[in-house]
């Protein structure tokens, strides 16, 4: 058996290199291993380190997703998806064969592990995998036409920036026309870039906005205590609460005060696991404005000049505009 070691030198310092370099010995002994240096390729993520920070993207499999489907020479669009979009299952034109939707689809899928600017865009055309139509596919080719675009792009973690764990947490109201259920989203990052990410239709009909807010910060609730214990688990146990934003007072005041309980009695119980969080002192929910609000680029398709704002926000640069800025640093 043969055991490959990457080892990143920007983060292991002292005592933390010594332990790691007894770990390297402990496993030569067992195994045969070969020490690979910083990390630079790892399952189709590509990894840019320097002082200045590390860089993650997938640009070499975007570029052979782009081939695969023959849109390598495509025009480019600013945006995933068209403002305003909706689409049903009763889709409109031609049957479209489901198999390479599907392939299509799921490269995409894998491409939003360091794209999260394609979220939304991609989880609203994976809804119609089942029996695609001429508009899904189009729509689907047109995420890869703003692929084409932004074939560059990654994530960039900033180097000594304040490690802290910020949630952000939005939704759309019956975002989905075929049932009513509404778009849940969250977002969370650690200092500098993103870190994680959901675009996802809720199991439930929500009644009103605070009950659609209200779910989704339930969500990113269970999710940031699953961050917490990774962290924990890392040595970088996080002191008092963590912050969701969110951009719903109601939602705010009912998380918060039990004589609001009658308002929301109707949601199911599991929901109300937000309110536990908040009452131990884990979650704290404050208020931002819908306009600072990260999460709003992934529960509903938005315009140019606004797409482009939110991207920025999450951390996502250019790799050829970043190594410019380092060399000019």
């Amino acid at each position: 058996m043969v055991v490959s070691l990457y080892v990143d030198d920007l983060i292991f310092t002292g005592n933390d290199l010594e332990l790691l370099n007894g770990f390297k010995l402990s496993i030569m002994e067992e195994f045969e291993m070969t020490d690979l240096g910083k990390l630079h390729h790892f399952l189709g993520i590509e990894v840019s380190q320097s002082k200045k920070g590390i860089f993650i993207s997938q640009e070499s499999y975007a570029k052979e997703v782009l081939k695969k489907f023959g849109m390598e020479n495509a025009n480019p669009v600013v945006t995933p998806c068209i403002a305003g979009l909706k689409l049903s299952k009763d889709g409109e034109g031609r049957l479209i064969d489901f198999t390479k939707f599907r392939s299509l689809v799921g490269n995409l899928m894998y491409l939003t592990a360091t794209r999260p600017d394609i979220m939304y865009a991609v989880s609203l055309v994976s809804r119609f995998m089942e029996k695609p139509h001429l508009n899904h596919w189009e729509a689907a080719k047109r995420i890869l036409r703003y692929i084409k675009g932004t074939v560059d792009y990654g994530i960039f973690y900033e180097a000594n920036v304040p490690v802290k764990l910020i949630g952000y947490i939005d939704s759309d109201l019956a975002g989905s026309i075929d049932d009513c259920k509404s778009i849940s989203s969250y977002v969370f990052s650690l200092g500098s870039g993103v870190i994680s990410w959901s675009s996802r239709k809720q199991p439930i009909i929500a009644l009103s906005t605070m009950e659609a807010e209200y779910i989704a910060a339930s969500f990113a609730g269970c999710h940031a205590v699953w961050l917490l214990g990774i962290l924990e688990s890392l040595m970088h146990k996080q002191k008092g609460p963590t912050t969701l934003l969110c951009d719903n007072s109601s939602t705010i005041s009912v998380s918060k005060d039990p004589v609001l309980h009658r308002r929301t009695k109707h949601i199911r119980i599991r929901f109300h696991f937000l309110r536990e969080l908040v009452s131990e002192g884990i979650i704290q929910l404050k208020y931002c404005k819908t306009d600072e609000q990260m999460a709003n680029v992934f529960t509903k398709p938005l315009g140019g000049l606004v797409f482009k704002r939110d991207v920025a926000r999450l951390g996502i640069k250019s790799k050829f505009g970043l190594r410019e800025a380092m060399l000019e640093g």
